[in-house]
């Protein structure tokens, strides 16, 4: 009975120093989680200004390319109304010609 309860008694330290092991090893790797996530958090802050950088000349491209496209449009309704103001102008100067023509006349 005796050679069981030290072999029971063992067998309960080994337990405990595979517990006690498998505990160490459990906080090496969360340590090294740990470390590791900040690591990563570093190149993450570190890439930010880049990032930054990126979205702002991309921002900046879509802008310049919707003011030229504002351009373009303002031109071709600029050359429109010019043609009809040219149109028209000569329609103008025949109605105020009138206008004069027929003033005298009263």
């Amino acid at each position: 009975m005796e050679n069981v309860l030290k072999r029971l008694l063992d067998a309960e330290l080994q337990a405990q120093n595979i517990v006690e092991q498998a505990k160490k090893e459990r906080d090496k790797l969360v340590h090294e989680a740990r470390d590791e996530v900040k690591r990563a958090e570093q190149r993450f802050q570190a890439r930010i200004p880049e990032i930054h950088a990126s979205f702002v000349d991309k921002a900046e491209e879509k802008a310049q390319t919707h003011i030229h496209e504002l351009q373009r449009r303002y031109q071709e309704r600029l050359k429109i109304l010019q043609s009809i103001a040219k149109e028209r102008q000569q329609d103008a100067v025949d109605d105020v010609l009138k206008i004069i023509l027929d003033a005298e006349n009263y």
